[in-house]
């Protein structure tokens, strides 16, 4: 069963109730999300009475990829999160490496999401297309493409602290696919990152659709937060995600956050394919 409508789930008392059943519950399937390039399923985790929602991507089903031969997209999905965790911004979902079903594999919160697409009218999502030389206040344009139709279009995304946020995340992990659907804005009013298979490589990957500010300083609490999080990383956070990416991909990371400690400024594309493709 294609489950990609599915858009609730139940309340769960706790975070720390969550990271139990996410670690220890028992998972009963729920469906397969069909357009993931990669086995992702939808389980229901259950521990002591509660249920949470959540996705599950076994090892067993990633596709391998050529320029990422070491470890696993799961265990890169998890060192991010470990990487979020550590700054204290919460953008990624928790997400731990687990047995399950298929297998181990990745178990992340499913999240419910904003619908700005209804019956009463619709709304830009956080990342969208609108025509060009109509970006509405309030939002950054990225580029200008044609459509499938040969319509022009602009690509913009709103200009929004928390998705600023998750872009300045993005520059740390060198994540190399920032589609506009990994960005989910929840019913709780945070805005998270999702799929992140393809980040910690060692060379730069940089492909987002997040670049509305580029060239622009990063403000300074964020710059607090990564400046605390590049003095912990060689010690502590470097132990937690050394199971996941290897000592040369930590190294890099090291690097990167010393780079933005020097310099506070978001980056500029530098490479021929600064956006993922498909975009969305």
């Amino acid at each position: 069963m294609a489950i990609g409508e599915a858009k609730s789930s139940t309340a769960v008392p706790s975070s720390a109730m969550t990271s139990d059943a996410l670690r220890s519950g028992e998972l009963t399937l729920v469906g397969r999300i069909v357009s993931a390039s990669n086995v992702t399923v939808v389980c229901e985790a259950e521990l002591d009475g509660e249920t949470v929602r959540c996705v599950y991507k076994p090892v067993r089903g990633e596709r391998p990829l050529w320029d990422f031969p070491d470890g696993t997209l799961a265990g890169r999905e998890v060192a991010s999160y470990l990487i979020s965790e550590a700054l204290g911004w919460g953008v990624i979902p928790t997400t731990v490496l687990r047995d399950g079903p298929f297998g181990p594999g990745m178990v992340q919160r499913w999240i419910d999401t904003v619908d700005n697409h209804t019956e009463e009218g619709n709304k830009l999502d956080l990342i969208d297309l609108c025509p060009p030389g109509a970006v509405p206040s309030g939002f950054r344009q990225v580029l200008r493409a044609f459509d499938g139709s040969g319509e022009e279009v602009a690509l913009i995304h709103a200009d929004d602290p928390r998705l600023q946020r998750m872009a300045v995340l993005d520059v740390l992990l060198n994540n190399a696919d920032r589609k506009g659907g990994h960005a989910l804005e929840g019913l709780d009013g945070q805005v998270y990152g999702v799929d992140h298979g393809i980040c910690l490589h060692k060379d730069h990957k940089l492909r987002t659709v997040l670049w509305g500010w580029a060239g622009e300083p990063i403000n300074d609490a964020l710059m607090t937060d990564i400046a605390a999080f590049a003095e912990r990383l060689p010690s502590g956070v470097a132990d937690s995600l050394a199971e996941h990416v290897t000592d040369c991909e930590i190294d890099a990371l090291i690097t990167r956050a010393q780079a933005l400690v020097e310099t506070p400024v978001m980056p500029h594309p530098r490479s021929q394919r600064p956006i993922p493709w498909p975009a969305f």
